[in-house]
């Protein structure tokens, strides 16, 4: 039996859910900016408490590592490690647009051709997405990147394949992406912890556990604070 604690702190989405097998126990989320901290531990407890196990019962912690927001992944990061060395659990990060692709081949009631792409995106900022290429296997194709998207973008692959886009970078780019008849765009599309599942279940019988002393999130680009507007 394995159980998995699992938190998301990547974008605007906040969650956290517990896996057993491989299976969803319980789950919590709020989508809300700059909410995280406030209520990252709550829903832990509270995920913990309502199927009536205890903190020592979890075989390891998964974090979606980023890219994304700078402050969230802090957030999933730091809760997640102080948790392990608590706990002495292992730690295992997913990185966040390799579990968004996993959440749109298994949780999201879209179900792609086998030859079509996955495209996640998240919003960066201006026009720039942090993103990359899956295969409906789950399968990376195109390393992630940080992109400044306009028409030409994506336009080698789309000649001969239908993108699937989505998250909340997708939204703000699908003006400029929309005029390929193969770009098929995914509204409404939202990180979640749910989306660890399956990676994070294979990490943990693979024993691919990070160095919890160690380990940062993967923030892709260097943070740059903004001003503050009075």
């Amino acid at each position: 039996m394995s159980l998995i604690l699992q938190i998301e702190t990547a974008t605007t989405s906040c969650s956290v859910a517990l896996a057993k097998d491989g299976n969803i126990l319980a789950f919590k989320q709020v989508i809300e900016r700059n909410i995280h901290a406030a209520v990252i531990t709550r829903f832990i407890e509270g995920i913990i408490t309502s199927v009536n196990v205890q903190y020592q019962d979890l075989d390891a912690i998964a974090v979606s590592c980023g890219p994304g927001s700078y402050t969230g992944l802090r957030i999933g990061v730091s809760t997640a490690k102080g948790l392990c060395f608590a706990l002495d659990k292992p730690l295992i990060a997913v990185e966040t647009l390799a579990a968004m692709a996993f959440g749109v081949i298994n949780y999201n009631g879209f179900v792609p051709d086998k030859d079509m792409l996955l495209c996640p995106m998240i919003d960066a900022r201006r026009m720039e997405v942090f993103t990359a290429i899956f295969n409906t296997q789950g399968e990376c194709i195109q390393a992630t990147s940080a992109a400044i998207i306009d028409e030409n973008s994506f336009s080698e692959l789309l000649v001969d394949n239908k993108i699937v886009f989505f998250g909340d970078g997708a939204e703000k780019c699908a003006d400029v992406l929309s005029k390929n008849a193969n770009a098929i765009f995914l509204p409404g599309f939202v990180n979640s912890a749910v989306h660890l599942t399956q990676k994070a279940f294979k990490k943990l019988k693979n024993n691919d556990f990070e160095d919890v002393a160690y380990f940062e999130p993967f923030y892709l680009k260097e943070f740059i604070a903004g001003k503050k507007i009075n």
